[in-house]
């Protein structure tokens, strides 16, 4: 699955983790006296609404750390792993990681612009409700009336290009994720069938090759790029989710702590994530059994077109119970999931506004920046609740990776895996 498509896996995937983490320490904890020393700006300042947000010193810097960083990396790998497919997956992996988090992003400058526009919107409208009917006030107004409407349809402007600058880049990214995923599908292709003489004779071996590498490359192609956004996403908003937690003082219950609505949301992401994955533990053998089951079952139909004494009907009966069996255990084990998964879901749609119900009280934010801790508050909980919106799709990737693990023992003449020694 791996090796077919990257130089050296289990070196290579350790290598990704160690060297980002070197390189996002250097950046968050000396990025101020990289910039002194290139001649960058970076002290503190108001965000930039529109598409300046991306063309500021701060960003100028990152694309030069970044595409130093990631050149050198390449570069390492290039010469001491040369491999048939390192330019997809090396520098692919590259482009793909750079495109989201400019993706996300485009995010955080919606997120920027929510509070001018939001509290514009707030002032035209208590001005208005403060006017009432009378005549003079509103056309003594007029000039103020002018002046909001211009603002208003500037600001509407500006959204329209972070907007198309979105479109872009979803549009530029998904392109380029459908080839990079097809090429580690036609890897894994080459890789199994240049053995197929070994292969020929495992049980479900054509099975493996095309129905699994295909499952596979599609599950990546959505959920790969889902976690990345997901892990970007946190470097993006994380940053302003602290920044906004200075205009909340304290929480109901817990009282004041420093950064509220930071911690509360690690908080309350984390303990999403453990209840679901506790719930949810029996999921992927269960998925993985009933592929075993399903393929026996369509093998000896296989095997009664051309033998007319397979396929009888106590067989197939045996057979099809042991489908029943295993979707009907798939069924209770969804049910109960469902129930904490949806409960869990449910309170995540009302829990920051419980968290800012004292602030909202005592009138300490404008509706701007209501509207900025909703979106960073939002974007934090979806990146840290990945697993559990994700998790049916994350049990079906689980389930292909444990049938094409088993059918690479197969190819080694190593010892199935444990699950797959155990009787149907």
């Amino acid at each position: 699955m791996f090796k077919s498509f990257f130089p050296n896996p289990r070196i290579f995937f350790i290598s990704v983790v160690a060297y980002a983490a070197v390189c996002s320490f250097i950046w968050y904890g000396f990025n101020e006296q990289i910039g002194e020393v290139l001649g960058f700006d970076l002290s503190p300042s108001a965000p930039v609404i529109g598409l300046g947000h991306f063309t500021t010193d701060s960003f100028l810097l990152f694309y030069i750390f970044y595409f130093a960083c990631t050149f050198l990396f390449a570069a390492f790998w290039f010469t001491v792993a040369n491999h048939r497919w390192q330019w997809w997956s090396i520098v692919g992996s590259i482009f793909i990681l750079f495109s989201t988090y400019f993706s996300v992003q485009v995010s955080v400058a919606i997120n920027n612009w929510r509070r001018p526009f939001f509290d514009l919107v707030q002032n035209a409208l208590g001005s208005s409700a403060s006017q009432g009917t009378d005549e003079i006030e509103i056309v003594a107004s007029e000039e103020t009336i002018s002046s909001v409407t211009t603002e208003l349809y500037d600001l509407i402007l500006i959204f329209a290009e972070i907007a198309f600058l979105a479109i872009f880049m979803f549009v530029v990214t998904r392109f380029f994720v459908s080839h990079f995923i097809f090429r580690w599908r036609t890897a894994m292709n080459d890789y199994y069938t240049a053995q197929w003489e070994t292969v020929r004779n495992i049980e479900g071996a054509s099975q493996r090759i095309q129905e699994d590498t295909m499952r596979f490359a599609e599950i990546m192609e959505s959920l790969g790029v889902s976690i990345i956004d997901s892990v970007m996403t946190l470097f993006a908003f994380l940053p302003v989710l602290w920044a906004l937690s200075e205009y909340v003082s304290e929480l109901p219950v817990v009282g004041v702590i420093a950064h509220p609505l930071f911690v509360a949301s690690l908080v309350w992401s984390i303990f999403g994530t453990g209840l679901l994955a506790i719930v949810g533990i029996k999921l992927p053998g269960l998925f993985f059994k009933n592929q075993r089951v399903e393929a026996a079952f369509r093998k000896e139909l296989v095997y009664g077109e051309d033998d007319e004494q397979r396929a009888q009907p106590p067989t197939l009966k045996e057979l099809f119970a042991n489908v029943r069996k295993n979707y009907f255990r798939i069924y209770f084990h969804y049910m109960y999931f469902n129930v904490a998964r949806m409960l869990y879901l449910q309170a995540d749609n009302i829990f920051v506004y419980i968290l800012l119900i004292p602030t909202i009280a005592a009138g300490a934010i404008t509706f701007g920046i209501l509207q900025q801790i909703l979106t960073a508050f939002s974007q934090v909980s979806d990146s840290f609740q990945y697993l559990v919106k994700s998790w049916t799709t994350i049990v079906e990737l689980l389930s292909v990776h444990k049938r094409l693990a088993s059918f690479e023992a197969a190819i080694k003449h190593e010892p199935l895996p444990a699950i797959d020694q155990l009787a149907t």
